[in-house]
């Protein structure tokens, strides 16, 4: 899944099949990872075969899935780790979360820096925007890079996000679906936290919570 300017990577494992992605600038190797979960080591092993040069974690929201990788990313790269606010909550109770699913973890290194809606993020020579998109998390956002959208579990191919854990409100969900995602326009390139990418015309026409 590539284009001339931005590579993209993605692996997903048991036991969540959580996608992680590695986003980099072709021109300059820099790369993003996206939702380190237990996917990690593979994606490591990307980074090393792609000589790509990493310099930032950014988690799209602070669910146990999208979170439980960071500490494998970071021993090996001291990078900072980005994440809105409002789920500051969540990243704080890694721990109890992996207790709901009968998993453990323990705690996720500490947030370095807030993302927030407007910010605009340097990878390489490209232009990463955030959209804030609460609802399946309270500090729940998507990430703008050409023609791709990592819009994390706000979306997938055929449905949209729960919201039944903390924090999730699915008017909250709906509004940040149809305000904010699907005015980036039909051609974007959706890549969800799960499952296959899609794009905004094939869920706006298709997605049976949309029509």
């Amino acid at each position: 899944m590539t284009n001339n300017l931005v590579g993209v990577e993605k692996k997903a494992v048991a036991p969540f099949f959580k996608n992680g992605y590695l986003v980099f600038c072709k021109s300059t190797r820099q790369a993003f990872y996206i939702d380190p979960g237990e996917e990690a080591p593979e994606l490591l092993r990307r980074v090393r075969a792609e000589q790509l040069t990493l310099i930032s974690i950014i988690n799209t929201h602070a669910h146990v899935d999208h979170i439980c990788g960071i500490e494998r990313v970071k021993k090996e790269w001291d990078i900072p780790v980005y994440l809105h606010p409002d789920d500051q909550f969540l990243y704080d109770a890694l721990p109890e979360q992996a207790q709901w699913f009968g998993l453990e973890y323990t705690a996720a290194p500490p947030v370095d820096q807030p993302l927030h809606e407007g910010q605009r993020l340097k990878l390489g020579d490209l232009n990463v925007k955030i959209h804030h998109t609460p609802g399946h998390s309270p500090g729940g956002v998507c990430l703008e890079l050409e023609e791709y959208v990592f819009c994390g579990d706000c979306i997938f191919a055929g449905s949209i996000g729960r919201t039944d854990l903390p924090g999730g409100s699915l008017t909250t969900l709906m509004n940040s679906i149809r305000q904010v995602i699907l005015p980036l326009g039909d051609n974007k390139i959706l890549c969800p936290g799960h499952g296959p990418e899609t794009t905004i015309s094939q869920e706006r026409n298709t997605n049976p919570f949309l029509i």
